[in-house]
């Protein structure tokens, strides 16, 4: 067997060398296809050389963004991480995360590892990872011809827990379809949340009021109440009937405070109180507080954090929350004081004198909380929305009529641009919500056009398909930019260089 998994190794490495040679991508899944080609059972020979704990992340929304954190907390550390940090997050990516990382005999040097997965890949991972925590995020509606309704995605995944009964869960108290999870499972379950609302007294933020996932009891079938809303249908629930109702979380994000382009919160353990409380068949493991201590912040300078998203509170918590159940928080605090939130899904550049900001937005909660964010920016702004419709993507874009676009009236719109193999099903959407709009086929000319004549602040809207492309796009439009100007400060002759960064530009 030894053989076998060093000759998969090698095959891997050879074929994602080849694939980088010939610029054929980033070869996220397919060495990991040849590596199981090769030896079946790769994933789980290789899993089991982890020194530590296996942490993988499962939802919706924020599964790259709270691996990354995970990972960004254990090298801190001094830890060895090995992840799938190009976000492939299917059975074939996973393999690849791993057999990168192994050496030439086919062994793997790692404390941890920390691993984003798919939902609809659950069951295959963990019964080969066999995980010691698994962090849930959240559960909203995403590519429904894949998914289906959130329904069907949870029960796919209770099935993946039930193959792993005595890995930790780590689930969003807030949610009430994921904290379902926790219904009769004899897992250790820790629970994680946001104290108090936050988002609805914030003028012109209508964020509260988007779409619901969920309006029943997982339990009894009766219409959830809410005493608030943080956003989506993640906030303070109860049961009316049958009494279940959101934790007391083991976590907890408190003195929320917007600023100016920031939220600020404080970590706060509630471990203390939590302690042997059970409930609905639940067991809690949180982080025990000694004899007198006090529940308080935990780490960060004052036990303050700050990020530019409302989503991202849950990132941090949930990321948090994972390694306090696994014994490994250590210095958090102090590591994410210089951890980078963007992860080339929000990523910033300047073009032609202008400010390009790249978001991905891949499914009706996630465009909302976009919109959102244009909202906390007074200025005139151009935005470039591109939809596609690839596997990646999802074939079904109706979750579009989901999203609240009214919201662009309200931010001081300059133009908007849609572009994309769906870009007509877009600015159908848009017609019906009285917007002005313009197509276009190609987007690269169009950024440059923005950035260079338009208002300066240009947001770059994209799901899953496009961000890697526009990604690629923006950064060669802000290097050749950069070059253009050393050129003129250099006394190059400028006419033959601009000749050649348009070339590059093309």
């Amino acid at each position: 067997m030894g053989v076998r998994r060093r000759l998969a190794v090698f095959c891997a490495k050879l074929t994602d060398r080849l694939i980088r040679r010939l610029k054929m991508g980033n070869g996220g899944s397919f060495p990991g296809y040849v590596a199981r080609l090769v030896d079946p059972q790769i994933l789980s020979r290789l899993a089991d050389m982890v020194r530590e704990k296996v942490i993988v992340v499962v939802g919706t929304n924020g599964k790259t963004t709270t691996t990354s954190i995970l990972c960004h907390v254990l090298e801190a550390e001094g830890k060895k991480v090995v992840t799938n940090r190009m976000g492939a997050n299917m059975l074939n990516g996973i393999v690849t995360g791993f057999v990168l990382a192994a050496d030439k005999s086919g062994n793997l040097d790692a404390d941890y590892a920390c691993i984003e997965v798919d939902e609809f890949a659950s069951g295959y991972v963990f019964s080969r990872l066999k995980p010691h925590c698994v962090v849930f995020t959240n559960l909203f509606r995403d590519q429904l011809d894949r998914f289906g309704e959130v329904d069907a995605v949870l029960d796919r995944l209770k099935e993946a827990v039930m193959l792993v009964p005595d890995a930790a869960l780590v689930l969003n108290g807030d949610d009430a379809v994921s904290y379902s999870l926790s219904y009769g499972c004899g897992n250790p379950v820790v629970s994680y949340g946001i104290g108090k609302e936050f988002l609805r007294d914030a003028p012109g933020d209508n964020t509260w009021e988007s779409v619901r996932e969920s309006a029943f009891c997982r339990l009894c079938g009766e219409p959830l109440e809410y005493d608030y809303y943080h956003y989506g249908q993640l906030g303070g629930w109860h049961c009316p009937k049958c009494g279940a109702r959101r934790p007391r979380p083991d976590y907890s994000a408190e003195d929320v405070e917007r600023g100016k382009g920031e939220f600020t919160f404080r970590v706060v353990s509630c471990g203390a109180e939590n302690a042997g409380r059970k409930g609905l068949g639940m067991k809690k493991r949180g982080r025990r507080l000694s004899e007198g201590e006090k529940p308080g912040a935990l780490g960060g300078a004052g036990g303050v954090f700050g990020v530019k998203f409302a989503y991202d509170i849950y990132n941090v918590l949930s990321a948090y929350a994972a390694l306090a159940a696994m014994d490994a928080v250590w210095g958090f605090g102090e590591a994410m004081k210089n951890y980078h939130y963007g992860n080339r899904r929000e990523s910033m550049f300047v073009i032609g004198g202008g400010q390009v900001q790249l978001h991905l937005a891949k499914n009706p909660m996630g465009f909302q909380q976009k919109l959102s964010y244009l909202q906390q920016d007074p200025r005139p702004k151009d935005v470039v929305i591109q939809i596609n419709d690839t596997e990646l993507d999802g074939q079904d874009v109706s979750w579009l009529w989901d999203v609240d676009f009214q919201t662009l009236r309200d931010v001081s719109v300059g133009r908007i641009v849609v572009g994309g193999t769906r870009r007509y099903d877009m600015g159908l959407r848009l017609k019906y919500e009285g917007l002005l709009w313009d197509f276009t086929s190609d987007l690269q000319k169009t950024v440059l056009r923005l950035a260079q004549e338009g208002t300066g602040n240009l947001y770059v809207i994209v799901n899953y398909s496009g961000l890697y492309r526009m990604n690629h796009i923006l950064k060669g439009l802000e290097n050749s930019g950069k070059l253009r100007k050393e050129a003129r400060g250099h006394e190059v002759d400028c006419g033959v260089f601009i000749s050649k960064s348009a070339q590059f530009v093309r």
